[in-house]
């Protein structure tokens, strides 16, 4: 059974309490659960995992060279700018699914060039939750057809 990574950065926490709705209204933690039974459909082992801190998803992606098949991240606002999250990409040997629940390219300029895009095999944005489960599907195709 192959195992994924879904990695969550910055605020990501606070989905469903965005007064302005950009994130949807549905809590994370029912986003974590949607992907948990999108993940057991395909058979797939997930890890949702977020956190507010750099070094904490660095470390989460190194974790993932060793033990995951593939991984989906939506490294939020350090998507932008994070170096460090970029360099640990490049090293992960699987797919990888950039994921944001806003369409980045509709919000503000700074947001329209993701470090994150340079490693990863494809992008999936502004579909909200919807968004979140079509990569795990995205990634579960292209853990089985690599060639996808």
């Amino acid at each position: 059974m192959s195992q994924i990574f879904f990695l969550n950065g910055p605020n990501a926490n606070l989905y469903g309490m965005d007064r302005h709705g950009t994130y949807g209204s549905d809590s994370f933690a029912s986003i974590g659960e949607r992907c948990q039974r999108r993940a057991d459909a395909h058979g797939l082992r997930l890890q949702f995992r977020q956190s507010n801190h750099e070094g904490v998803l660095v470390d989460w992606i190194q974790e993932a060279r060793q033990q995951a098949n593939g991984l989906i991240i939506n490294a939020a606002g350090l998507s932008y700018r994070s170096v460090p999250i970029l360099d640990a990409l490049l090293m992960f040997d699987g797919p990888i699914i950039e994921a944001h629940m806003s369409n980045i390219w509709q919000r503000e300029p700074f947001r329209h060039q993701s470090l994150v895009s340079k490693a990863a095999t494809g992008v999936i944005a502004g579909l909200g939750a919807l968004g979140y489960e079509l990569a795990i599907d995205a990634l579960a195709t292209l853990l089985q057809e690599p060639s996808a």
